[in-house]
């Protein structure tokens, strides 16, 4: 397909070899503001904002993927397949499910487990493992581990149900899984397919057992942390 594309009104080259993407596209814009030197917005449709700029000397971009997997589904094929990208690193928050984790922890997705049909399309004759890749990852435990950031690393959850009419956590808990969110197995499979690389790196916001919370001015803080480590891989991938 040529660009732009229906989702992305960027053309060839506006986009830099590693986006990282966070749900929300004005936490991207916070990136952007905070992080990147010359900036540019290369997408603006749908309101779904995408910047590129410096970090450190080294070209990155970060564009907002929507809520759910279809949502990055569609960014992250784009990106992958249309826009030369090597690399994504999705950076969001999530719920806590094991009871080592804690609110403001960050989880490395090593693996995604889900709830979704998104892998039907691939035709396989059995059940794949979405997994992120090991360089991005190991990068990013180094990162973590050079701030003392609290981390853990493991199998998420990618839900396709927020508001969900069955208690599942317990079931997930006991397979090991540490917190769930709504997007990274599409993404990994995303990569998988494409020959690319993906890792999904996350803050605990809340705790889904426990009911604790991060407040607005620890969340803010957490993310920063976050956002840190997912930019100093980027840099290493650049």
């Amino acid at each position: 397909m040529p660009t732009p594309t229906p989702h992305n009104n960027a053309e060839l080259g506006d986009i830099a070899k590693v986006v990282l993407m966070p749900g929300d596209p004005l936490r991207a814009k916070v990136v952007a503001d905070t992080y990147l030197e010359d900036v540019t917005c290369f997408n603006e449709v749908r309101n779904m904002l995408g910047f590129t700029g410096y970090y450190q000397g080294h070209r990155v971009s970060v564009m907002g993927s929507g809520m759910g997997m279809p949502s990055i589904g569609i960014y992250s094929y784009e990106l992958y397949h249309f826009y030369g990208v090597n690399a994504i690193i999705r950076i969001g928050s999530a719920g806590g499910i094991n009871k080592n984790v804690q609110v403001r922890d960050i989880v490395f997705g090593q693996g995604a487990c889900t709830d979704s049909n998104f892998a039907y399309q691939y035709g396989l004759p059995g059940t794949i493992a979405p997994i992120a890749d090991f360089g991005l990852l190991r990068r990013a435990v180094e990162a973590a581990e050079r701030r003392g950031a609290r981390y853990h690393v493991g199998n998420l959850l990618s839900t396709d149900i927020f508001y969900n009419a069955y208690n599942y956590i317990k079931e997930w808990d006991e397979m090991g899984v540490l917190a769930t969110e709504m997007e990274a197995a599409a993404l990994y499979l995303n990569a998988a397919k494409a020959g690319k690389k993906a890792l999904g790196i996350m803050t605990v916001s809340d705790h889904l057992v426990t009911g604790k919370q991060l407040s607005a001015e620890l969340r803010q803080n957490s993310f920063t942390e976050m956002m840190e480590i997912a930019l100093e891989v980027a840099v290493s991938e650049a």
